[in-house]
């Protein structure tokens, strides 16, 4: 089997309300749009935005690595996503990780690169 490509679908119910949060807030390229999905180029990975969401909260298992994750985590919230949880130091050290959710309600993880 050749692979082409490795994407990772996320659901909204407002899809451009969610194509816009991943293109002005995480940097995303729209590489593809049509009615009923768009395909987002962050950093190399795909994102495939599908029409049909529920506006429920679902956890999706994408993570973002950010230099820090306090400042990620306030442009979330700022750009209309949630904090689902403070970031905390851990071991004297800054906070490593945040808990997000996008505005469509796919919950994401902010992560910062450990020494």
């Amino acid at each position: 089997m050749i692979i082409e490509r490795i994407k990772y679908i996320i659901w909204a119910k407002d899809t451009p309300r969610a194509i816009a949060f991943y293109r002005e807030t995480l940097g995303g390229r729209v590489i593809r749009q049509t009615e009923h999905i768009a395909e987002i180029d962050i950093c190399g990975s795909i994102i495939g935005i599908h029409s049909g969401g529920e506006d429920e909260t679902t956890w999706t298992g994408l993570s973002f690595q950010v230099p820090d994750v306090i400042a990620g985590a306030a442009e979330i919230v700022a750009a209309g996503g949630t904090l689902r949880n403070d970031p905390q130091p851990e071991n004297g050290e800054p906070p490593h990780l945040a808990m997000c959710a996008d505005p469509e309600g796919n919950q994401i993880m902010l992560t910062r690169k450990r020494g």
